[in-house]
Parts: C-alpha cells; structure tokens; sequence
C-alpha cells in the first residue's frame, strides 16, 4: 500500500476511503495542532482517477478527442504525460500506451 493522498477533513478522507478499490486505510496523526488524515490504498490508475488526481479526468478527455481525431491540446497533453511519467516511476504502474 501506498501513501496515495493526505486530507484535511475527516469526512472527505473518508469520503475518498469508499471511492477506491482494493486494500485500503486511513490513518490521522497530528501535525502541530492540526489532525491530517492520510489515505493509504493501492496505487492505481483507477484509484488515481476515482480521487481525481494527477489531472487523469483532463486526460480522458484530452485521449478521447484524440482518438475520434478531434482538435486537442498537444502542449497539455505533453504535460500531463509527464507529470504521469513521473507518478508511474515513483508508484512502480505502467502507463497504459494508449494515454500516450
């Protein structure tokens, strides 16, 4: 399992721990006096896009006019592809080769 977001609310900690699928926990602790909670689960991409991380609702939708052949961004989509690049390395996931 893996750190995958910190939270300041318990009840949208919590509201998150249901979104994802798989192994899971949530865990507060206290950062001077201030109780953060961090959701722990599986790092995937669909877990990734259920929390609407790493701009992954962006990308559906750039991938999508990109495969129907519509006008996308191609300067955003760069950006996100590597902002993934850098979330796949450090959560050890492949990016899926139609994204790119």
């Amino acid at each position: 399992m893996y750190l995958l977001h910190t939270y300041d609310d318990k009840d949208e900690a919590e509201a998150a721990s249901l979104k994802i699928a798989g192994q899971k926990r949530l865990a507060s602790e206290r950062d001077s006096t201030q109780v953060i909670y961090n959701l722990f689960g599986d790092a995937t991409w669909g877990n990734f896009y259920k929390l609407g991380l790493f701009n992954l609702h962006e990308l559906k939708t750039i991938v999508d006019k990109k495969q129907a052949g519509d006008h996308y961004d191609t300067q955003r989509h760069q950006e996100i592809i590597g902002m993934l690049k850098y979330t796949a390395k450090t959560f050890e996931i492949e990016i899926p080769v139609h994204w790119l």
